[in-house]
């Protein structure tokens, strides 16, 4: 061989070498770190795991990879979607801006539990009520389910206000939580908490009415402000010529429009009563107040609660001065008032003025998706309340056919989150 082809030769092999050392190898990592590596993946790629390698599959079924993902403190939230049709699994991921189509649970699809319609989401859960009142729990991530005790037969005739679940996970435990009800008929409320950990629900505890020590108009007896049929239904005239009625017609999903915020210890209910006033019960003290409208009654508009990073917000649609407007409020316990703390660009609010819209929305931590819908025209809306930003989500087809979603539900994709 010539001098110049073996210089050559060896040029080539040293090269080669030199790229050989460089590359990393995922086979050289140990178990444990692999494990840490993968957990950190998005989750619609643990899907694909299993398909890599027969190393990887291993992983993917092994409890300690399971223990890696929950020590994760969050992950980017999926958005459970509602429409027409029940029986069916579809999100939509934050992460990934796209939407998914999941395998519906086997236990939903069980005849007794045909239709059953999410009525809560928390942590890696989803609560679903089916028609006979009874809850079950799922994880729509992993298709695992779990049947609630049923609540006594005399408390199912009862007027349920509230349904809302708080996740209870910890640094290795992502499976628990609490499901609590609110029922009465106001200005009797009580309410039942169902414990995961215990697997049974506790007695029912009564709330009292708390009036505002400084509020003097407040120190009427408890019948003043509820015997007047606050919250029954009262019809006027729209500007448009049609009948109205003050009580609110909601998304059968968003008819126990509610949720649960904590803080300091202390857990809070704040629900929307049938006339739209909002109403707080502090389970901590027993006890329940309402906040101030932001609207008159006489007044045509859709409205629903959130919870964003800890507080309690108001989405609030109305109409002024022949136009549309969305708003997003929060209450200040200071001065006692409604803040307004971001507004949709008039450009795309516009849209809906006059086409009788019903809003439901959904926080996960400072955004909030808005689901508006009507017999004309459906959309849904992100709202990022740190970057005053307002998104529109992208049409969802199905057959061919575009999805309208009446409401959603915010859980964390979570594989290890078992029932």
């Amino acid at each position: 061989m010539e001098p110049e082809n073996c210089l050559g030769l060896l040029m080539t092999r040293k090269r080669k070498s030199q790229e050989d050392s460089s590359t990393f190898l995922m086979d050289e990592l140990n178990e444990d770190l692999l494990e840490g590596v993968l957990s950190r993946l998005p989750t619609s790629a643990f899907f694909r795991l299993s398909s890599v390698c027969k190393r990887w599959k291993s992983v993917a079924n092994s409890s300690s990879f399971k223990l890696a993902c929950s020590q994760i403190p969050s992950r980017d939230p999926w958005f459970f979607m509602v429409d027409s049709h029940l029986n069916q699994s579809i999100v939509f991921d934050s992460a990934e801006k796209n939407w998914k189509k999941l395998n519906h649970p086997p236990l939903l699809q069980k005849k007794s539990n045909y239709n059953s319609m999410p009525v809560s989401a928390s942590g890696g859960f989803i609560c679903f009520r089916n028609s006979y009142g009874n809850f079950v729990v799922c994880n729509p991530v992993t298709g695992s389910c779990n049947e609630q005790p049923p609540l006594d037969p005399a408390l199912q005739s009862l007027t349920f206000h509230a349904i809302v679940m708080s996740s209870c996970p910890n640094k290795h435990d992502q499976s628990s939580y609490k499901l609590v009800v609110v029922f009465g008929e106001l200005p009797k409320l009580s309410f039942r908490v169902y414990n995961s950990s215990s697997g049974c629900w506790e007695e029912e505890i009564a709330l009292s009415k708390k009036f505002n020590e400084d509020d003097k108009s407040k120190e009427l007896d408890d019948s003043t402000e509820f015997d007047s049929n606050d919250d029954s239904a009262v019809y006027f005239l729209s500007k448009a010529g049609n009948v109205v009625a003050t009580n609110m017609q909601r998304s059968p999903s968003k008819q126990y429009s509610s949720v649960i915020t904590s803080k300091d210890g202390v857990e809070i209910v704040h629900f929307l009563s049938s006339s739209g006033s909002i109403v707080a019960c502090n389970l901590t003290s027993k006890c329940f107040i309402k906040y101030p409208r932001l609207l008159p009654v006489f007044y045509e508009y859709s409205i629903d609660l959130v919870e964003c990073g800890g507080r309690m917000l108001v989405v609030l649609l109305s109409e002024f001065f022949e136009s549309a407007s969305l708003r997003v409020w929060c209450y200040d316990e200071d001065i006692r008032s409604w803040q307004q703390i971001a507004a949709m660009p008039p450009s795309m609010s516009h849209v809906w003025y006059g086409k009788n819209v019903d809003i439901n929305c959904v926080g996960a931590g400072d955004q909030i998706l808005i689901c508006l819908s009507s017999a004309e025209i459906s959309s849904c809306v992100m709202c990022d309340l740190a970057a005053n930003e307002w998104i529109k989500f992208p049409k969802c087809f199905v057959d061919g056919e575009a999805i309208k979603f009446m409401s959603a539900f915010s859980f964390q994709p979570r594989i290890e989150a078992s029932l």
